[in-house]
């Protein structure tokens, strides 16, 4: 028969398809065209044939819906013998009787175009407009099976094909999103469905860790695959809007009871419906309920082993779509300490996430200000995300009951990457070092520490001394414990450099630590995120903004005769040799 169906496909014009759909629908006598019309919905087929004949089935089968049987009440092909008589009679007169047979045949048929339109909407060969209408057509059926209810098989069916397919799932996700993630129930069997994908894919990693993998190349493409399907999971996850702004919404509307929901179209059925419905869910009721799937989907997607370029996403907005719409955040603290101790971009990355736990939702992490830390490296002032750490730097350091050793070392450590870091991350830096110095008076002395050679009157006596210990520096960089940095003997000297930095700008910020910050009256906190963002083009248009009252002139009043001072470096000579001008 497929044989005989696969000849006649070649001959058939898309006048005849459309003929065949008009006399199938015309009367029963032309049932037979139903699995002609159902062998052209393939990727096989051109496109016009798919839709003409896709439209002409959904034609058919939507009208018939709500009587088809379920498909577990099929009855199989050998009828069991039950203990009752009578029940068995029922059975044998069921299985027997042609309305039924014709029934259960037609049910089959569905299961077998809904089984061709996944095929087709997740082929390579499909084209985007043809995906939009065969995805349509599967949502709608979605919506009329289950007279008045959310047909969730379906969906998690077509879910499935979709994260599981080779096709780019950005198709798909722009269709859900402008079209059915605005409906209550899609959202709510969407976060079912996830879970359910999480779990399955966590299954699948557990044995694939305790299988025996024989060849590398197996174990590669297992790893390929589970990526690919982890990144459209979370493409899925993050383009559903959040149970909050859901809230907002004073009328929750569902996709299963929209407009030509059923065949049935009585409008006293569809207000009963819908009496029934707001009766049984409050809005309280259901903003609970979807904060409750989405913390399940979202907390169990986590547990997954993530791929980096998907583990920073998650990162990057974790703090701003996940965590303030989660019912329990400290669910996180694991997940979050986890990546906050991997180190680097990572731990950058997690910072804000982890800072909001600790400070909003009581999470203690002992060792949060050693990892702080540890963070501060050059590579830090040139990331992608250096704006918003550098923001939370600031908000960390911002207690009043910080240990003086420890805003010490972190204001001395900034001090030192001043000195290697762009013109940008050293403007950054100062302001970072002046609300320091503003908020703890107790490490104000680093900006006027004497030597022992100022302090003494007597230099001659202590000159020898001084000189064995001129430009020791008791701070070491390298300690990566806060408390033994002996940043509180130390001094800010590196911000004295900066006063002859080649960057004008940065050399004109610099005095800005010269005035006694103690008096707090008298002086507000700098607004870091003023000069995070700032670059070597940010900062070359502000110069050429300025209007210059003085032009600096490239001539000396006075000829010099040494390259440097003396009392710069003692024991050496920079004279320059004079020439004879003799002839």
């Amino acid at each position: 028969m497929a044989s005989i169906l696969s000849k006649k496909k070649e001959k058939y014009t898309l006048k005849d398809l459309k003929s065949l759909g008009n006399d199938l629908l015309s009367s029963r006598t032309h049932i037979n065209n139903l699995p002609i019309l159902l062998s052209f919905v393939s990727p096989e087929s051109a496109p016009q044939f798919v839709v003409e004949s896709l439209l002409s089935l959904q034609s058919f089968f939507t009208p018939l819906l709500s009587q088809l049987p379920s498909t577990s009440s099929i009855p199989s092909s050998s009828t069991k013998r039950s203990r009752d008589d009578d029940s068995s009679k029922t059975k044998t007169t069921e299985s027997t009787d042609p309305e039924v047979i014709f029934k259960t045949w037609l049910r089959s048929n569905f299961d077998e175009f809904v089984k061709l339109l996944l095929v087709v909407l997740v082929s390579e060969q499909s084209e985007d407009t043809l995906r939009d209408i065969v995805l349509g057509t599967l949502m709608e059926f979605v919506k009329l099976l289950n007279v008045g209810r959310f047909h969730s098989s379906i969906y998690h069916r077509l879910l499935d094909a979709i994260i599981h397919s080779a096709v780019d799932i950005d198709v798909f996700v722009d269709i859900l999103d402008s079209k059915y993630f605005k409906y209550i129930d899609v959202r709510y069997f969407t976060y079912i469905s996830m879970e359910k994908f999480v779990k399955t894919l966590e299954a699948s990693v557990v044995s694939g860790n305790r299988a025996v993998i024989e060849t590398s190349e197996v174990e590669s493409d297992s790893k390929e695959s589970l990526e690919l399907s982890v990144h459209k999971i979370y493409q899925i996850l993050s383009q559903i809007p959040p149970p909050e702004k859901q809230a907002e919404d004073s009328q929750h509307e569902m996709w299963s009871c929209s407009d030509g929901s059923s065949s049935e179209k009585p409008k006293d059925k569809k207000k009963k419906q819908k009496e029934q419905d707001s009766s049984l869910l409050s809005p309280t009721t259901i903003a609970k309920r979807m904060k409750l799937k989405f913390t399940k989907a979202w907390i169990s997607f986590l547990r997954l082993p993530l791929p980096l370029g998907v583990y920073k996403k998650v990162l990057a907005s974790i703090d701003q779509t996940v965590i303030p719409h989660l019912s329990n955040p400290s669910m996180l603290c694991d997940f979050l300490t986890k990546s906050y101790d991997i180190g680097g971009v990572v731990s950058v990355m997690a910072l804000s996430s982890l800072f909001i736990l600790m400070t909003k939702h009581g999470l203690e992490y002992p060792n949060f200000y050693e990892k702080l830390y540890a963070l501060l490296v050059p590579s830090v002032f040139v990331a992608k995300h250096r704006a918003k750490f550098l923001q939370l730097l600031d908000a960390c350091l911002k207690s009043p009951l910080l240990p003086a050793y420890l805003a010490a070392s972190f204001t001395k450590k900034l001090s030192r990457l001043s000195l290697s870091v762009p013109p940008s991350g050293s403007l950054v830096i100062t302001a970072l070092i002046y609300n320091l110095l503003r908020r703890h008076p107790s490490i104000n002395h680093l900006v006027h520490k004497e030597t022992d050679a100022t302090a003494n009157e007597d230099y001659s006596e202590s000159q020898p001394k001084t000189r064995k210990n001129l430009g020791i520096d008791p701070f070491n960089n390298l300690e990566s414990d806060p408390k033994k940095s002996g940043a509180m003997n130390s001094s800010l000297w590196e911000i004295d450099t900066l006063r002859h930095h080649y960057c004008p700008a940065v050399s004109r910020f610099v005095p800005s630590l010269e005035t006694d910050l103690t008096i707090r009256a008298k002086t507000t906190e700098m607004k870091i995120e003023d000069y995070n963002s700032g670059s070597y083009g940010t900062i070359f248009k502000n110069e050429i903004r300025r209007r210059v009252k003085e032009v600096p002139l490239a001539f000396y009043k006075t000829i010099p005769t040494s390259l440097f001072e003396e009392s710069d470096f003692p024991g050496w000579s920079f004279t320059i040799p004079q020439k004879d001008t003799k002839c």
